[in-house]
């Protein structure tokens, strides 16, 4: 990687951004899946910049266990204290704790890069959450309960009011979403929120982003065996149901899913569908109808024709330049090279290299 390492040093030249780190990562058989997640959450900055902050004020605690966490952490900053510039980092000890806390990443078998961001996000929270909680615990034992005439001051605590944490993994990727339901016979409508960190979506051939948003937010109809049990004529009814961007999330990450399974063959087929994503991202299907603007930093791209093989490579956004990461080698590549990843419009195509996360940052000046 020395000579890849010296090759991106060179082609930045004067323009190599100041304290930034461009580091490949080893692979330990098939761990590619790993290795392009970890690159885009790197490069998604406010995530890496808490991360980092974390560990600096937690590293010290001495009962500290090793978790997904503190190795994520750990990882992260042995990449960003680097004195080189490039070069190549082995994330052993991250890969070793995946494998230990989920079985489902032992194998050597191809693995599924959405579903390990999937479970690494809920992991960091889980983490978070009960470290919190023993903070309060802890907290709440060396100090004594305030006695008051009528009895205990928050009765609920454990109880209904339990109002939920909120970390800054939820800061930057939660989003909700609101499933409404409107009763064709009352017009009563019901919605139900429901918080997201990632957006699924189904893909059709030719199609773009925002029509892929267009149709997850699209009004179905209920009804024949699908009727809606509705409350207020306390009967089943003919309803119309739509999901709704309720509150967009500060990090957007869409999911293009592209291995569906055909009942015909009884297995799982890779879809290479063209599906334009753009670098720019107005959402539209948003509850408010207030335009959302996104900006793209990061792809996560499936390379082979199949569900059950392949590889992992990413693609991202650092400073204005955009660099290609592909396990130990990293390259810079131009602008223009990012739709060469938005997949293919004829079934069979030589090109089998298809963007699969998405991952695009909010530009409103002051996301909470």
């Amino acid at each position: 990687m020395g000579a890849a390492g010296s090759k991106l040093e060179k082609a930045l030249g004067d323009q190599f951004p100041e304290g930034e780190r461009y580091f490949g990562l080893e692979n330990f058989g098939n761990t590619c899946y790993c290795n392009s997640v970890l690159q885009a959450l790197y490069f998604c900055v406010p995530f890496r910049e808490q991360l980092l902050e974390y560990y600096s004020s937690n590293k010290n605690v001495a009962d500290a266990e090793e978790n997904l966490l503190t190795c994520l952490a750990d990882l992260f900053t042995q990449i960003s204290s680097q004195k080189k510039k490039t070069g190549v980092i082995a994330p052993k000890r991250f890969v070793q704790r995946l494998k230990k806390q989920n079985e489902l990443f032992r194998s050597y078998m191809h693995q599924d890069a959405h579903e390990f961001l999937n479970f690494l996000l809920n992991e960091l929270v889980d983490i978070l959450e009960k470290e919190a909680q023993a903070a309060k615990n802890d907290a709440e034992t060396s100090s004594p309960p305030e006695k008051t005439a009528n009895g205990p001051k928050n009765p609920q605590a454990n109880g209904v009011l339990k109002e939920p944490l909120v970390t800054w993994v939820h800061k930057n990727f939660q989003g909700i979403l609101t499933n409404e339901t409107r009763c064709l016979r009352c017009e009563t409508v019901t919605a139900r929120d429901e918080i997201f960190f990632d957006l699924s979506l189904d893909i059709e051939q030719n199609s773009s982003i925002t029509s892929c948003l267009k149709n997850f937010s699209s009004t179905e109809t209920l009804n024949a065996e699908d009727k809606f049990f509705c409350d207020k004529c306390c009967s089943l009814q003919e309803a119309q149901k739509r999901m709704k961007i309720k509150k967009p999330p500060h990090i957007l990450v869409i999911h293009l899913k592209r291995f569906k399974y055909i009942e015909q063959l009884g297995r799982y087929k890779k879809l290479s569908y063209r599906v334009v994503f753009p670098l720019e991202l107005k959402l539209s299907n948003t509850v408010e109808d207030a335009d959302s603007e996104y900006s793209l930093f990061a792809v996560v791209v499936h390379v082979g024709s199949g569900p059950n093989h392949g590889h992992y490579v990413s693609l991202v956004k650092s400073h204005n330049h955009w660099l290609f990461f592909d396990d130990e080698n990293v390259e810079m590549i131009d602008e223009s090279a990012v739709q060469t990843f938005f997949g293919s419009a004829q079934e069979y195509s030589s090109n089998t290299d298809h963007g699969y996360i998405l991952f695009y940052e909010s530009l409103g000046a002051n996301k909470s």
